[in-house]
């Protein structure tokens, strides 16, 4: 899926340590000019290969396939339990326990009796495999986690829908929940996409450093996406429908017309595209400040309000037959005082010559919201007067303030392009993003770009660091890609619509910690981490140094208001539980302060 090479012909260099042949590379490429036909020519004899070898055992294949499918039911049909580090962990605890050795020195458990007797603790009933999840209709953001189900779908599984209102293992579901059992041909992806990954502490010796991973340690997709749902651990039955096709947004039914205002709830996702889309056609929307009882209902700070005028029904009625959402009329109006008008923003968004990967997967997020951006590059920045073409600018995780190992040379660029080529440095970026933020714009950090904080002097500091402030080093903290459990300020602007606790995408991350002064100077907390435990799916090692440390800021400088994000809010466009933080960043911009 990965193959060197591109449009420009690149030289491969002389590397004496890669001449040698080895297992994962039995045949090292000699020093050479590569061109990107060579790249194709070694695609398409890799897939004639593939194909070469299925033609060839077809039958072998789709037998073992079948197999394992066939495997995959029976097991979710039966009690079992997945092995994982943990477990094993807690086995040999006990073992050394009841037989005193070192840790190191683990005996062999050779009595039956023992045998079955020690084997009962990874047997633990309460630690079984599910039989099955429970997604209830009921919870926060049904429709992204309408939107969860159909990404299993779309991998082959098999999901199923409530027709009517049902009871398991003593708890009643309202009907049009999902249903996702585990006795299908892809349970392992069921497992993967709802339970934790148990990483191993991959540590050669006591003293060294973590040897990575390949990719990522931990992505449970149900945490990443907010999905709420029950662990069913025994078979179960219901009035349940599978889903021909892919499921559908649940349905609100016709809306009330309102000669006065609708209120959106802010706690679905796909509230925000009813924002972009009302402002995109004419209309006008508010956001309520904080919390107001109307028409004998109380409105959380963060609901969305939308004055009834020429053509607000058609996009109204439009949204909630689309989307599942749910506008509600009122009779009266709500006070002036208590509502913060929204406008389009002009977002824009930092790229690269060649292109970021965090950048892309940026503007993919916002086009499934419909935000309208602007991509802009270096140079472009550099130019200034950015206050008077953007309300908002986001520099994602590949930003990076130091000197490029490797600078592009702009001559070797086409002419139409060269205008893209160039870094983003201290000495001319800086100043251009502080005036800016000065000038009343607001610009949103994500990862390595929140090195922006300290570069313009706002109070707060590396929080990942030793006594005597030296940057932890990989033996006593390090965290690949995994989720972790955060703390989010609802009573923010920033965290209007979010949960009191959210599972966010870490991956060796930047930690804040406020300097003393600092909310004087206009800077808050918005998410941290609470406890001193906050793995949820991955692997965290050394993460009781996270106790504590911030997440999420917003800071003022000057007019405008800098957002800081530690952790990514959309890596890959999986993390649909934190996209509110991200979205609300642009919706409010620098009125994230008025609070």
């Amino acid at each position: 899926t990965e193959t060197i090479g591109s449009p420009t012909p690149m030289q491969i260099p002389l590397i004496a340590s890669r001449l040698l042949p080895k297992g994962d590379q039995p045949l090292p490429i000699q020093p050479q000019r590569w061109r990107f036909a060579q790249s194709l020519a070694y695609e398409m004899t890799a897939n004639r290969a593939v194909m070469d070898v299925a033609s060839r055992y077809r039958e072998t294949l789709l037998f073992n396939s079948y197999r394992m499918g066939s495997n995959s039911i029976l097991r979710g049909s039966t009690d079992t339990w997945t092995v994982s580090p943990r477990r094993v962990a807690a086995l040999q605890a006990v073992v050394v326990r009841d037989t005193a050795r070192d840790e190191d020195q683990t005996p062999a458990v050779t009595s039956p009796a023992d045998m079955a007797n020690y084997m009962n603790i990874m047997r633990n009933p309460a630690e079984r495999d599910p039989r099955g999840y429970i997604i209830s209709s009921t919870q926060r953001d049904f429709q992204t986690a309408t939107k969860f189900v159909n990404a299993l779908i779309k991998n082959g599984i098999v999901v199923h829908r409530a027709a009517t209102s049902f009871t398991v293992a003593g708890r009643s579901y309202p009907a049009g929940s999902y249903v996702v059992k585990t006795a299908q041909a892809f349970r392992p992806h069921i497992i993967d996409m709802f339970e934790p990954q148990d990483h191993p502490d991959d540590i050669r010796y006591p003293g060294a450093v973590p040897t990575p991973p390949y990719d990522n340690a931990g992505w449970t997709l149900a945490y990443q996406m907010g999905v709420e749902f029950d662990r069913i651990l025994d078979g179960f039955s219901g009035p349940f429908v599978s889903i021909a096709g892919f499921a559908e947004p649940p349905v609100t039914g016709p809306v009330a017309s309102s000669t006065v205002a609708y209120v959106l709830s802010h706690t679905v996702n796909d509230a925000t595209l009813a924002v972009n889309r009302l402002l995109a056609r004419g209309q006008e929307v508010f956001v309520l400040r904080e919390g107001e009882a109307a028409d004998g209902r109380e409105l959380s700070a963060g609901t969305f309000y939308v004055p009834a005028k020429a053509g607000t029904d058609s996009v109204v009625r439009r949204l909630a037959a689309e989307k599942g959402l749910l506008f509600e009329p009122l009779s009266a109006p709500l006070a002036d005082a208590s509502l913060k008008r929204l406008t389009p923003a002009r977002i824009a968004i930092w790229d690269k010559y060649g292109g970021a990967m965090t950048s892309g997967w940026l503007r993919f997020v916002l086009e499934q919201f419909e935000f309208p951006y602007q991509v802009v590059f270096a140079p472009g920045i550099d130019a200034g007067a950015l206050e008077g073409k953007f309300d908002v600018l986001i520099l994602p995780g590949d930003v990076n303030f130091a000197p490029e190992r490797r600078p592009v040379n702009a001559q070797d660029v086409p002419a139409e392009f060269r205008d893209r080529v160039g870094p983003m440095t201290a000495l001319r970026t800086i100043p251009r993003l502080k005036a800016f933020l000065e000038g009343g714009g607001t610009v949103l950090a994500i990862g390595k770009a929140t090195e922006v904080a300290s570069l313009l002097g706002v109070p707060v500091e590396n929080a990942l660091v030793d006594t005597a402030g030296r940057p932890l080093p990989r033996n006593l903290f390090y965290v690949p890609g995994s989720v972790l459990r955060v703390r989010v300020d609802t009573t923010s602007m920033l965290g209007h619509g979010m949960a009191r606790d959210a599972d966010v995408y870490y991956d060796n991350s930047p930690a804040f910690r406020l300097l003393p002064g600092a909310e004087a100077r206009g800077v808050r907390s918005i998410a941290w981490i609470e406890g001193s435990a906050p793995l949820r799916s991955g692997w965290a090692w050394g993460q009781k140094y996270l106790r504590g440390v911030t997440q999420v800021a917003q800071a003022r400088v000057g007019k405008g208001m800098l957002v800081l994000y530690g952790f990514d809010p959309y890596f890959r466009a999986q993390p649909h539980g934190t996209f509110k933080l991200m979205f609300n960043g642009i919706l409010y911009r620098n009125a994230l302060g008025d609070q």
